[in-house]
Protein backbone atom coordinates (compact mmCIF):
# COMPACT_ATOMS: atom_id res chain seq x y z
CA UNK A 1 0.00 0.00 0.00
CA UNK A 2 1.33 3.44 -0.93
CA UNK A 3 1.83 5.88 1.91
CA UNK A 4 1.58 9.58 1.07
CA UNK A 5 2.79 12.63 2.96
CA UNK A 6 1.56 16.17 2.34
CA UNK A 7 2.33 19.67 3.61
CA UNK A 8 -0.63 21.57 5.02
CA UNK A 9 -1.05 25.36 5.03
CA UNK A 10 1.36 26.08 7.95
CA UNK A 11 3.97 23.91 6.15
CA UNK A 12 3.51 21.09 8.65
CA UNK A 13 4.04 17.57 7.30
CA UNK A 14 1.00 15.32 7.58
CA UNK A 15 0.77 11.59 6.99
CA UNK A 16 1.23 8.89 6.16
CA UNK A 17 -2.18 8.53 4.49
CA UNK A 18 -3.45 6.13 1.82
CA UNK A 19 -4.27 7.05 -1.75
CA UNK A 20 -7.99 6.82 -0.97
CA UNK A 21 -7.55 9.23 1.93
CA UNK A 22 -5.73 11.68 -0.33
CA UNK A 23 -8.63 11.63 -2.79
CA UNK A 24 -11.11 12.21 0.00
CA UNK A 25 -9.09 15.17 1.30
CA UNK A 26 -8.95 16.61 -2.23
CA UNK A 27 -12.69 16.20 -2.70
CA UNK A 28 -13.40 17.84 0.67
CA UNK A 29 -11.17 20.79 -0.21
CA UNK A 30 -8.75 20.14 2.66
CA UNK A 31 -5.90 20.00 0.16
CA UNK A 32 -5.61 21.62 -3.26
CA UNK A 33 -3.77 21.26 -6.52
CA UNK A 34 -0.82 23.22 -5.13
CA UNK A 35 -0.45 21.06 -2.03
CA UNK A 36 3.01 19.48 -1.89
CA UNK A 37 3.00 15.66 -1.83
CA UNK A 38 5.66 13.01 -1.35
CA UNK A 39 5.91 9.23 -1.19
CA UNK A 40 8.80 6.84 -0.99
CA UNK A 41 10.40 6.59 -4.39
CA UNK A 42 9.92 10.25 -5.41
CA UNK A 43 13.05 12.38 -5.66
CA UNK A 44 11.35 15.38 -4.10
CA UNK A 45 8.06 17.00 -3.11
CA UNK A 46 5.64 17.67 -5.98
CA UNK A 47 2.33 19.55 -6.20
CA UNK A 48 -0.74 17.38 -6.25
CA UNK A 49 -1.62 18.41 -9.82
CA UNK A 50 1.56 16.72 -11.08
CA UNK A 51 0.51 13.46 -9.43
CA UNK A 52 -3.11 13.45 -10.59
CA UNK A 53 -2.60 10.52 -13.00
CA UNK A 54 -0.94 8.37 -10.38
CA UNK A 55 -3.58 9.22 -7.80
CA UNK A 56 -6.44 8.98 -10.27
CA UNK A 57 -7.69 12.39 -9.13
CA UNK A 58 -10.17 14.21 -11.31
CA UNK A 59 -9.49 17.66 -12.71
CA UNK A 60 -10.86 20.41 -10.45
CA UNK A 61 -14.35 21.55 -11.31
CA UNK A 62 -16.11 24.86 -10.81
CA UNK A 63 -18.37 23.24 -8.21
CA UNK A 64 -15.52 21.95 -6.12
CA UNK A 65 -15.23 23.49 -2.66
CA UNK A 66 -12.80 26.35 -2.35
CA UNK A 67 -9.43 24.98 -1.29
CA UNK A 68 -7.56 26.10 1.76
CA UNK A 69 -4.95 28.86 1.23
CA UNK A 70 -2.23 27.23 -0.79
CA UNK A 71 1.31 26.72 0.30
CA UNK A 72 3.55 29.30 -1.32
CA UNK A 73 6.14 27.67 -3.53
CA UNK A 74 9.56 27.99 -1.96
CA UNK A 75 11.06 29.54 -5.05
CA UNK A 76 8.80 32.58 -4.55
CA UNK A 77 10.30 33.32 -1.14
CA UNK A 78 13.35 35.34 -1.92
CA UNK A 79 15.78 35.68 0.95
CA UNK A 80 18.06 38.15 -0.77
CA UNK A 81 19.17 39.29 -4.20
CA UNK A 82 21.51 36.33 -4.63
CA UNK A 83 19.92 33.50 -2.61
CA UNK A 84 16.58 31.66 -2.76
CA UNK A 85 14.89 29.06 -0.63
CA UNK A 86 13.74 25.75 -2.10
CA UNK A 87 12.60 22.34 -0.92
CA UNK A 88 15.64 20.11 -0.94
CA UNK A 89 15.48 16.56 -2.35
CA UNK A 90 14.37 13.93 0.13
CA UNK A 91 17.17 11.85 1.60
CA UNK A 92 15.68 8.43 2.29
CA UNK A 93 16.56 6.43 5.36
CA UNK A 94 15.94 2.78 5.98
CA UNK A 95 13.69 3.53 8.91
CA UNK A 96 11.73 6.30 7.22
CA UNK A 97 8.38 4.52 7.20
CA UNK A 98 8.71 3.02 10.66
CA UNK A 99 9.61 6.33 12.30
CA UNK A 100 7.46 8.56 10.03
CA UNK A 101 10.54 10.69 9.40
CA UNK A 102 10.90 10.83 5.63
CA UNK A 103 13.56 13.48 5.36
CA UNK A 104 13.09 16.84 3.81
CA UNK A 105 14.22 20.33 4.76
CA UNK A 106 13.98 23.94 3.69
CA UNK A 107 17.46 24.80 2.50
CA UNK A 108 18.93 28.02 1.09
CA UNK A 109 20.45 27.44 -2.32
CA UNK A 110 22.66 29.57 -4.48
CA UNK A 111 21.92 30.49 -8.09
CA UNK A 112 23.82 27.38 -9.17
CA UNK A 113 21.36 25.21 -7.25
CA UNK A 114 23.76 23.86 -4.60
CA UNK A 115 21.92 23.29 -1.34
CA UNK A 116 23.42 24.64 1.87
CA UNK A 117 22.96 23.47 5.45
CA UNK A 118 19.30 22.60 6.23
CA UNK A 119 17.33 24.56 8.79
CA UNK A 120 16.77 23.00 12.18
CA UNK A 121 13.02 22.51 11.65
CA UNK A 122 11.91 20.46 8.61
CA UNK A 123 9.19 22.96 7.72
CA UNK A 124 10.61 26.15 9.22
CA UNK A 125 9.83 29.15 6.99
CA UNK A 126 12.83 30.90 5.44
CA UNK A 127 14.27 33.81 7.38
CA UNK A 128 15.41 36.63 5.15
CA UNK A 129 18.64 38.24 6.37
CA UNK A 130 17.32 41.72 5.55
CA UNK A 131 14.51 41.26 8.05
CA UNK A 132 16.96 41.20 10.95
CA UNK A 133 16.81 44.12 13.35
CA UNK A 134 20.43 45.09 12.71
CA UNK A 135 20.18 44.93 8.93
CA UNK A 136 21.26 48.10 7.15
CA UNK A 137 19.65 48.80 3.78
CA UNK A 138 21.77 51.07 1.64
CA UNK A 139 20.74 53.04 -1.40
CA UNK A 140 17.38 54.32 -0.17
CA UNK A 141 16.34 57.87 0.63
CA UNK A 142 17.63 59.11 3.99
CA UNK A 143 15.75 61.86 5.84
CA UNK A 144 18.09 63.72 8.19
CA UNK A 145 16.75 64.90 11.55
CA UNK A 146 16.67 68.70 11.66
CA UNK A 147 17.58 70.98 14.54
CA UNK A 148 13.99 71.34 15.80
CA UNK A 149 13.36 67.59 16.06
CA UNK A 150 16.67 67.13 17.83
CA UNK A 151 15.86 69.97 20.22
CA UNK A 152 12.49 68.45 21.10
CA UNK A 153 14.10 65.06 21.74
CA UNK A 154 16.82 66.65 23.88
CA UNK A 155 14.22 68.49 25.97
CA UNK A 156 12.36 65.24 26.70
CA UNK A 157 15.57 63.40 27.56
CA UNK A 158 16.77 66.35 29.64
CA UNK A 159 13.66 66.14 31.81
CA UNK A 160 14.12 62.38 32.32
CA UNK A 161 17.82 62.62 33.15
CA UNK A 162 17.25 65.71 35.31
CA UNK A 163 14.62 63.98 37.43
CA UNK A 164 16.86 60.91 37.83
CA UNK A 165 19.76 63.17 38.87
CA UNK A 166 17.61 65.02 41.41
CA UNK A 167 16.47 61.76 42.97
CA UNK A 168 20.02 60.42 43.20
CA UNK A 169 21.31 63.74 44.52
CA UNK A 170 18.60 63.86 47.17
CA UNK A 171 19.40 60.32 48.29
CA UNK A 172 23.12 61.06 48.49
CA UNK A 173 22.50 64.30 50.37
CA UNK A 174 20.19 62.57 52.82
CA UNK A 175 22.52 59.64 53.47
CA UNK A 176 25.74 61.67 53.82
CA UNK A 177 23.99 64.43 55.77
CA UNK A 178 22.53 61.87 58.16
CA UNK A 179 25.88 60.16 58.68
CA UNK A 180 27.59 63.46 59.29
CA UNK A 181 24.91 64.50 61.76
CA UNK A 182 25.28 61.25 63.67
CA UNK A 183 29.07 61.53 63.79
CA UNK A 184 28.93 65.17 64.80
CA UNK A 185 30.84 66.36 61.74
CA UNK A 186 29.48 68.73 59.13
CA UNK A 187 30.03 72.17 57.76
CA UNK A 188 31.30 73.28 54.38
CA UNK A 189 33.30 70.09 53.79
CA UNK A 190 30.13 68.02 53.95
CA UNK A 191 28.34 70.29 51.49
CA UNK A 192 31.26 70.13 49.04
CA UNK A 193 31.41 66.34 49.33
CA UNK A 194 27.70 66.02 48.62
CA UNK A 195 27.95 68.33 45.63
CA UNK A 196 30.97 66.50 44.23
CA UNK A 197 29.37 63.06 44.53
CA UNK A 198 26.09 64.34 43.08
CA UNK A 199 27.86 65.84 40.06
CA UNK A 200 29.88 62.66 39.43
CA UNK A 201 26.79 60.46 39.66
CA UNK A 202 24.82 62.84 37.43
CA UNK A 203 27.50 62.52 34.76
CA UNK A 204 27.45 58.73 35.14
CA UNK A 205 23.66 58.65 34.85
CA UNK A 206 23.72 60.84 31.74
CA UNK A 207 26.49 58.84 30.04
CA UNK A 208 24.81 55.53 30.82
CA UNK A 209 21.39 56.76 29.68
CA UNK A 210 22.49 58.15 26.32
CA UNK A 211 25.11 55.50 25.52
CA UNK A 212 22.88 52.55 26.38
CA UNK A 213 19.84 53.78 24.48
CA UNK A 214 21.83 54.90 21.43
CA UNK A 215 23.57 51.51 21.27
CA UNK A 216 20.32 49.58 21.74
CA UNK A 217 18.25 48.06 18.92
CA UNK A 218 16.07 51.17 18.75
CA UNK A 219 19.23 53.33 18.40
CA UNK A 220 17.33 56.10 20.16
CA UNK A 221 16.66 57.52 23.60
CA UNK A 222 13.02 57.83 24.76
CA UNK A 223 13.06 61.44 23.58
CA UNK A 224 14.25 60.46 20.10
CA UNK A 225 11.75 57.59 19.98
CA UNK A 226 8.96 60.04 20.77
CA UNK A 227 9.82 62.31 17.83
CA UNK A 228 10.77 59.43 15.49
CA UNK A 229 14.53 59.79 15.02
CA UNK A 230 17.63 57.72 15.83
CA UNK A 231 21.45 57.93 16.01
CA UNK A 232 23.54 55.85 13.56
CA UNK A 233 27.00 55.69 12.05
CA UNK A 234 27.57 57.43 8.73
CA UNK A 235 26.80 54.14 6.92
CA UNK A 236 23.59 53.54 8.88
CA UNK A 237 24.98 50.98 11.34
CA UNK A 238 24.24 50.97 15.05
CA UNK A 239 26.84 52.68 17.25
CA UNK A 240 28.66 50.86 20.04
CA UNK A 241 28.31 51.65 23.73
CA UNK A 242 31.88 52.99 23.78
CA UNK A 243 31.09 55.39 20.93
CA UNK A 244 27.88 56.33 22.73
CA UNK A 245 29.83 57.25 25.87
CA UNK A 246 32.30 59.25 23.81
CA UNK A 247 29.46 61.02 22.01
CA UNK A 248 27.89 61.99 25.34
CA UNK A 249 31.07 63.59 26.65
CA UNK A 250 31.64 65.20 23.25
CA UNK A 251 28.46 67.18 23.84
CA UNK A 252 30.53 69.19 26.32
CA UNK A 253 32.44 70.53 23.30
CA UNK A 254 29.14 71.40 21.64
CA UNK A 255 28.07 73.37 24.71
CA UNK A 256 31.27 75.47 24.79
CA UNK A 257 30.94 78.29 24.03
CA UNK A 258 27.31 79.43 24.00
CA UNK A 259 25.94 76.13 22.66
CA UNK A 260 27.41 76.84 19.22
CA UNK A 261 28.21 73.16 18.68
CA UNK A 262 24.54 72.27 19.05
CA UNK A 263 23.44 75.09 16.73
CA UNK A 264 25.70 73.65 14.03
CA UNK A 265 23.02 70.99 13.43
CA UNK A 266 20.90 73.69 11.80
CA UNK A 267 23.57 74.69 9.27
CA UNK A 268 25.84 71.75 8.42
CA UNK A 269 25.19 69.80 5.21
CA UNK A 270 24.21 66.57 6.97
CA UNK A 271 22.67 68.37 9.95
CA UNK A 272 25.47 67.22 12.25
CA UNK A 273 26.23 68.93 15.53
CA UNK A 274 29.84 69.28 16.66
CA UNK A 275 29.70 66.07 18.70
CA UNK A 276 28.35 64.23 15.64
CA UNK A 277 31.31 65.42 13.57
CA UNK A 278 33.71 64.31 16.30
CA UNK A 279 32.14 60.83 16.64
CA UNK A 280 31.15 60.21 12.97
CA UNK A 281 27.44 59.89 13.72
CA UNK A 282 24.22 60.99 12.07
CA UNK A 283 20.76 61.65 13.45
CA UNK A 284 18.16 60.41 10.97
CA UNK A 285 14.52 59.40 10.74
CA UNK A 286 13.78 56.09 12.47
CA UNK A 287 12.88 54.45 9.12
CA UNK A 288 16.13 55.47 7.41
CA UNK A 289 18.42 52.60 6.32
CA UNK A 290 15.54 50.09 6.65
CA UNK A 291 13.34 48.12 4.28
CA UNK A 292 10.71 50.87 4.38
CA UNK A 293 12.37 54.23 3.73
CA UNK A 294 9.05 55.45 2.30
CA UNK A 295 7.71 55.66 5.89
CA UNK A 296 10.12 58.45 6.77
CA UNK A 297 8.57 61.78 7.73
CA UNK A 298 10.00 65.16 6.75
CA UNK A 299 7.43 67.14 8.71
CA UNK A 300 7.96 67.90 12.40
CA UNK A 301 5.18 65.69 13.76
CA UNK A 302 2.73 66.27 16.59
CA UNK A 303 5.06 65.38 19.47
CA UNK A 304 7.79 67.72 18.23
CA UNK A 305 5.37 70.62 17.80
CA UNK A 306 3.80 70.13 21.25
CA UNK A 307 7.18 69.92 23.00
CA UNK A 308 8.54 72.99 21.23
CA UNK A 309 5.41 75.02 22.03
CA UNK A 310 5.60 74.10 25.72
CA UNK A 311 9.30 74.95 25.74
CA UNK A 312 8.65 78.32 24.09
CA UNK A 313 5.90 79.15 26.60
CA UNK A 314 8.07 78.23 29.60
CA UNK A 315 11.00 80.17 28.16
CA UNK A 316 8.78 83.20 27.60
CA UNK A 317 7.41 83.01 31.15
CA UNK A 318 10.93 82.72 32.51
CA UNK A 319 12.09 85.79 30.62
CA UNK A 320 9.07 87.76 31.85
CA UNK A 321 9.82 86.70 35.42
CA UNK A 322 13.43 87.87 35.05
CA UNK A 323 12.37 91.21 33.57
CA UNK A 324 9.83 91.65 36.35
CA UNK A 325 12.47 90.93 38.99
CA UNK A 326 14.90 93.38 37.38
CA UNK A 327 12.17 96.03 37.21
CA UNK A 328 11.24 95.59 40.84
CA UNK A 329 14.89 95.82 41.87
CA UNK A 330 15.29 99.03 39.86
CA UNK A 331 12.35 100.70 41.60
CA UNK A 332 13.25 99.44 45.06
Amino acid sequence: MTHWYYADTPKTRQGPVTTEAVLQLRQAGSIGDDTLMWREGLSGWLPLRDLSQELGAEAPSAQAPAPEPTVATPAAATASDDARWTLAPVELRADSLQNDAAGDAWRPVSEGGAAETPASSPYAPPAAPVAMADAVIQGGDVVLAGFRKRLAAYLIDGVIVGIAGMIVGGLIGGVIGGLMAISGAGGDATILLIQALSNILSLAIGATYYAWFHASQSMATPGKMAVGIKVVRLNGERISIARGVGRYFATILSAIPLLIGFLMAAFTQRKQALHDLVCDTLVVDKWAFTLHPELQRRELGTVTVVVLVIFALLLGLGMLAVLAAVGMAAFA
